[in-house]
């Protein structure tokens, strides 16, 4: 019996113990779980080719063990067994590769295997989020077979694409647009024409990329203006009759309170997931404008959905099926930046301590193929104890590891990366310090700070606007994300100040310290920014 068939019979009970039951684990019990599945995953993948790569012979015997044996991984460790998909020397076999952004130019994409077991698990994990997303505290999901879902999440190969798949075998939700149709689309093609449909018919699930929603949000009002009746009237025709009564209703209750019409006036959401890495900036406004909490989740090409967010909203949950987590402590993470031959300490999650941040590292189970694994994400943990909805620690997403910059879900900028942006565009920059930084709407950018190299002041007249319009070729020419930002978002994802010259020896000089290239500290950037002071006409200028 699959999920659209227990809630056609109403075994709302049987739902919930099925898909939801780890929320009533205790801390001990979870590790139990985590401790068992570890075990059997240390078994399959010391045996395999890709584990003795890193093992040498050795065979750990117990969890300590292989925790000392084998060492912190990132992608680049797997990269030529797994691009290659050399499928013999992996501990399952595979059924389906996923894909994703690696860093762009030099490497563009990252590919992960996924076993029948783990797709099991997702499936498993997948209907989770979607009781959790769509009951509150009574435990009852109130989805039925012919809701409506719009997708705002990216479609296979990446791990999000599973989703329709997922759902295609456990319940009859209706796509909009329908899957078949969206596979010949673009990510932008398939939003657009996903809520299009939307306004037609209603929306009943939301699936979506955050800051892909929050655009969507943003520009609902302004859907229904543009120059005209004439383009409401369109609307409003090919619309049904409840869509159309909704509406109608809406828009004389806006009218009336003197203010925009908001999907909340249109729709009535059963269930609004979202999932990007700056799902926190936007979350109070999508909030606000669908009138329901959105569901935050954690998921990645290679290591499958990690967490949900609770009844609560206060934090997620990871799943302690899917992955093994391990947790750097946040001086662990700066020293292992400092040192790259450093090995940071780790600790399990019974280890946890509130209000600290820690770097994830997992190892991916049933089958899968990475061990210790710094997938390159930062958390917060809000709570040891859980509250109502658990008794299992809770975790808040914070950001991407402070070495790489991710705009709103689409980029992957890193120090190489910016160097070789600046490299390609022939600009004499000396000095450079890349910050992620936030506007008044809370949308990220990338703000560049650039110090000119003063020997060549003479022979270029250069402004900040052609500065920043010549790197952004480059960024676009190196990473095809990037272009999205501005099409897809409306995000001006790059800001550049100049340096007036000498700002950087001089902070070196005076202070002893050496700032990071790639997201310094705010504390850090504003005293090092104390000393770049000569300004013309409110606009930074190169100083002689």
């Amino acid at each position: 019996m699959n999920y659209g068939q227990k809630v056609k019979k109403q075994q709302y009970r049987e739902i919930w113990e099925e898909y939801c039951s780890f929320l009533d684990l205790s801390i001990e019990e979870y590790m139990e779980i985590q401790k068992r599945l570890l075990e059997e995953q240390i078994s399959v993948w010391s045996a395999s080719g890709l584990g003795q790569m890193f093992l040498k012979g050795r065979q750990p015997q117990t969890i300590e063990d292989f925790r000392r044996t084998v060492p912190l991984t990132t992608y680049g460790d797997y990269a030529d067994i797994l691009l290659a998909k050399k499928t013999d020397m992996l501990p399952g076999e595979p059924v389906i590769w996923l894909q994703t952004t690696w860093e762009g130019g030099k490497h563009p994409v990252k590919v992960a295997p996924y076993t029948r077991s783990m797709l099991d698990v997702f499936r498993s994990n997948l209907m989770a989020i979607t009781t959790l997303s769509s009951s509150n505290e009574t435990k009852k999901a109130r989805l039925k077979n012919g809701d409506k879902v719009l997708f705002g999440l990216a479609p296979l190969p990446f791990v999000t694409g599973l989703f329709p798949v997922v759902f295609e075998e456990e319940i009859d939700f209706k796509f909009l647009p329908p899957v078949k149709e969206a596979h010949s689309m673009s990510f932008g093609e398939r939003n657009k024409k996903g809520f299009s449909l939307g306004m037609q018919k209603g929306i009943d699930l939301f699936f979506g990329l955050s800051s892909v929603a929050f655009y969507i949000t943003e520009n609902f009002a302004s859907s229904f203006q543009g120059g005209a009746s004439g383009g409401m009237l369109k609307k409003a025709v090919k619309m049904k009759p409840l869509m159309l009564y909704r509406f109608l209703k809406a828009k004389y209750q806006c009218a009336k309170e003197g203010r925009d019409i908001e999907p909340r006036d249109l729709f009535s959401l059963k269930s609004l997931v979202c999932a990007g890495t700056d799902t926190a900036s936007y979350k109070d406004a999508l909030r606000e404008a669908w009138g329901i909490d959105p569901l935050e989740i954690f998921a990645g090409t290679e290591v499958s959905i990690v967490g949900t967010e609770t009844h609560s909203r206060n934090g997620m949950v990871f799943f302690p099926d899917s992955c093994f987590y391990e947790f750097i402590p946040e001086d662990e993470v700066y020293k292992s930046m400092d040192d790259p031959s450093y090995q940071p300490l780790t600790i399990l999650m019974d280890e946890l301590v509130a209000n600290q941040n820690y770097e994830l590292v997992v190892t991916v189970l049933k089958g899968g193929a990475f061990a210790r694994y710094r997938i390159g994400d930062m958390f917060r943990c809000v709570s040891t104890g859980g509250d109502k909805s658990t008794n299992l620690p809770q975790l808040v997403f914070l950001d991407r590891v402070p070495w790489v910059i991710d705009i709103a879900g689409f980029t992957r900028i890193t120090e190489n990366s910016i160097e070789d942006v600046i490299r390609l565009s022939g600009l004499s920059i000396k000095h450079w310090i890349a910050k992620k930084e936030y506007d008044t709407k809370r949308r990220p950018y990338l703000h560049i700070y650039v110090e000119l190299n003063p020997a060549d002041l003479g022979r270029m007249a250069v402004s900040t606007q052609i500065l920043k319009e010549h790197l952004e070729v480059y960024f676009t020419f190196f990473d095809t994300d990037y272009r999205d930002l501005k099409k897809m978002l409306g995000i001006e994802p790059l800001q550049i100040t100049v340096l007036k010259c000498g700002t950087m020896e001089q902070y070196q000089e005076l202070t002893g310290k050496k700032l990071r290239r790639v997201n310094p500290s705010s504390f850090e950037l504003s005293e090092f920014l104390k000393f770049d002071t000569y300004q013309i006409n409110g606009d930074r200028r190169y100083g002689r």
